[in-house]
Formats: C-alpha cells, sequence, structure tokens
C-alpha cells in the first residue's frame, strides 16, 4: 500500500544540489519535492558492512541530509570483499570513520553523525530516538533483535536486510506504525519469533558470503528507504524478498502480523517478547483442493497451515511458530530405523559437494518457495526439511506446510546432524 511521506520538505535546494540531483528533480513522483525531503531526512544505519556499506553509499548520493553509522568494529582486510565503503587504506580504522570520510567525499552537504560503540539495551533507544528511519545491516541475531525491538517502542520504520553464503531476504518492519493509519504492523518477531540458540547460525566469517549479493540487497534497501522518505511507490511492508544468488531467483513471501500487541514503549528490550504467532508464509489465494500443485498457488492471503501428520512418525515437538520440528538425533534414528523417511535438502549445489545426509533429496530453497520443486513430494506423510543450520530448512518448511504438505523442519541443520556422528 502506498503511504505519506515520512518526512516534510526541506529548505529550497542550492544550486549545487539541484544539479548534484538532477536526474532525481526529473523522475515523476520524487521531482524537487521529493529531493528537498530527503535533504531534510535523517537516517540512522546500524551497521558499516557487507549491507551498511552500500545502502550508506547510495543514501549519501541520493542526498539525505543526516546520515548516522552505527559500528564498533575497525576495517579488516576480509571486509574488503564486500564492505565497499571501506579501502585498502583504511584497515585498522574503526569503520565509522572510514565511512564518514567516505560520505563526505561522495557529498560534502551531507551530516554524518558517527556512533563508534556496541547497542546495548541501555543505550539503543537513546541512540535511534531523533531519527526518522532505522535501517538495519547487522550480522547478528541479538542487535538484530535489540534493534528491531527498540523500532518498536519508539515507533520507527526499519529497512531489514539479510546475507549468508548465496542467499539473502530483505523486508520492511513497522512495528507501531501511527495509530489509525492503517499500516499493518509487521516486524522482526513476525518473522522469525525468537532468537536462535546462541552459536546455532554461522557468521559469514565462519560460511562465507557472496560480496556482489550484498551490494544487490544493500540497493534494494536504499530504494526501500527512499521511498519511504519521500512517499513513493509502495514499501515491502508485508512481504519479504527472498533471493536466491546461485540461480538468479527472486521470491516474494507474505508476512502476517502475529496477533501480540505492540511493544510498550516502555518495556525493556529484554522483555521485548511477546507470544508468538503465525509467520511468514506462501499461501494460496483459493481455497486449497485436497492435493494441490505448489507450482499453481499464488502467494496471497495466508491460511491455517496443516496440523502434524497422524502418522506414527509424528514430530517430536513443535516449535512455537507451530512448525513442528524433529533434532537431528531424532533424525538419524528415523533414518536408521526407516530408510524410506522423506528427507529434503534446500541448501545449494555447492554446499550438497561438501557434505550431504544420504538419501535425501535436494530442492534449493528458491525452487520449495516459488513451488518448482515441491510437485512430488508426497502428501500422505510427513516430508522431514534440512539446511546447513536449520534456519532456510524452517522458512522452507512453512512454505510447504501453507501448500498442504506435511513439513517437519530438522532443528540445527547438517552440522547438528554431522556432531550426531561424532
Amino acid at each position: 500500500m502506498p503511504l505519506p511521506p515520512l518526512v516534510e520538505p526541506g529548505p529550497p535546494l542550492t544550486a549545487a544540489q539541484v544539479a548534484r540531483g538532477s536526474r532525481h528533480l526529473l523522475l515523476p513522483g520524487l521531482g524537487v519535492d521529493g529531493q528537498r525531503r530527503l535533504r531534510n531526512a535523517r537516517v540512522l544505519v546500524v551497521g558499516a558492512g557487507g549491507l551498511g556499506a552500500p545502502v550508506l553509499q547510495y543514501l549519501a548520493a541520493a542526498g539525505v541530509g543526516t546520515i548516522g553509522v552505527v559500528d564498533d568494529d575497525v576495517v579488516d582486510v576480509t571486509n574488503l570483499q564486500r564492505q565497499v565503503i571501506h579501502g585498502t587504506a583504511d584497515v585498522g580504522r574503526p569503520k565509522v570513520e572510514s565511512a564518514r570520510d567516505a560520505i563526505s567525499a561522495l557529498d560534502p552537504d551531507v551530516r554524518v553523525v558517527v556512533h563508534a560503540l556496541r547497542l546495548t539495551e541501555e543505550n539503543v533507544d537513546d541512540v535511534l530516538r531523533g531519527y526518522d528511519l532505522v535501517v538495519d545491516g547487522t550480522d547478528n541475531f541479538p542487535t538484530r533483535y535489540l534493534v528491531n525491538d527498540a523500532c518498536v517502542r519508539l515507533g520507527l520504520p526499519e529497512v531489514w536486510g539479510s546475507v549468508l553464503r548465496y542467499d539473502a531476504q530483505t523486508t520492511v518492519f513497522w512495528g507501531r506504525p501511527p495509530a489509525g493509519s492503517g499500516i499493518p504492523a509487521v516486524q522482526l518477531r513476525d518473522l522469525f519469533p525468537s532468537p536462535p540458540p546462541p552459536d546455532s547460525v554461522p557468521s559469514c566469517a565462519e560460511a562465507g558470503v557472496l560480496g556482489a549479493l550484498c551490494g544487490q540487497v544493500g540497493s534494494v534497501m536504499a530504494t526501500e528507504v527512499v521511498k519511504l522518505l519521500t512517499g513513493l511507490g509502495e514499501p515491502m511492508l508485508g512481504r519479504v524478498l527472498v533471493v536466491d544468488a546461485l540461480r538468479g531467483r527472486w521470491s516474494e513471501v507474505p508476512l502476517v502480523p502475529s496477533p501480540r500487541g505492540a511493544v510498550d514503549d516502555r518495556t525493556p528490550a529484554s522483555a521485548a517478547v511477546g507470544p508468538p504467532g503465525p509467520v511468514l508464509t506462501a499461501t494460496p489465494t483459493t481455497p486449497r483442493p485436497a492435493a494441490p500443485r505448489p507450482s499453481a498457488a499464488p502467494v496471497g492471503a495466508p491460511v491455517r497451515a496443516p496440523g502434524p501428520s497422524s502418522l506414527s512418525a509424528r514430530p517430536s515437538r513443535v516449535l512455537d511458530d507451530d512448525v513442528p520440528s524433529v533434532t537431528a538425533a531424532e533424525l538419524a534414528a528415523r533414518l536408521a530405523a526407516d530408510p524410506t523417511t522423506v528427507l529434503v535438502d534446500v541448501r545449494e549445489a555447492a554446499e550438497l559437494a561438501v557434505v550431504a545426509v544420504p538419501g535425501a533429496r535436494h530442492v534449493p530453497l528458491g525452487q520449495v518457495l516459488d513451488g518448482s520443486g515441491a510437485g512430488d513430494l508426497p502428501r500422505d506423510r510427513p516430508v522431514l526439511v534440512l539446511c546447513q543450520v536449520g534456519a532456510r530448512s524452517l522458512l522452507a518448511a512453512r512454505a510447504l506446510r501453507a501448500s498442504g504438505i506435511d513439513a517437519v523442519n530438522v532443528e540445527g541443520g547438517v552440522l547438528a546432524w554431522l556432531a550426531t556422528r561424532d
């Protein structure tokens, strides 16, 4: 849905600003007023790394008047493969200083506010307060939830992205929009109700990341910022863009708000967890036939996912968001007891070349989300879904369950399964 601009137009543009932003001024719906809004905007970018780097560059180039940068790290030579705002000469410097200098080189009129610190429950509200919008380009779950909960308390919209290996996701959250605005109240906890266990998801340093993919997703995030600030187009609220770089596929999945109430602005981040509700689903818009074909199911309004199978091979428990799960040890026991167990691995081919679970069918996540790879999966028995650490498989299991398949997530993924073999 189109939204009103977040920011009022600022002072008239100077002659230099008109020349610099001339290609923006030609755009229908943006024009002079939109450029003045950008110059009057205050945007905080959390993280000057793989996603934050292109976001910062494009926001500076777009003429956003005030850009805050939060990061407590220094530039390392391993960052340069993807964190393109930094250069070789910046190795060893604080990232916020390197980013500040790069932004000033792009446009000296942009005011850069440096926050050389690690966000905590004690300081996060003070840092975020005073900005019109927050961009989360961080690479760890504790900070993502910290930033999300603060945005909900402060009523700030948040542009969010995540990248690992060859896969990425990005969306817009607004967990506490203005009352009566009609804006859907969606937040990170609707996508992932609670953080995964510590060390259960590998970092980029452990798993790797395609540098150019950070640029792709960061550019999308910067575009969403410009749209929100100026009221241009339709923001990605209630929709998650899932990128499969290896297959060149961009899939869109609806994000359904949970029934929990908005986090109160007096609620500390540590207490912001509400009862989890329905989350990411890829669902048909029409009543589901007895045996629908996933490839023909368009993305639309959510429907109730099927309950756990009544077959004897039931999952051991159900996750908070109603996706059944089994542990890696339970998976190993099932495979040993029943060679016909249906196991689907949603990782990429390069990952399977390193290690694969014998007997697993390979259906990459992108094919699960667009329905092209799930047509021959059985509907009369549980289908166990596996990835590297359990995050992508959870996403896939939600989509499969919404299409009528009794999908079960394998917690901890291949890495946990490997540990059972030691």
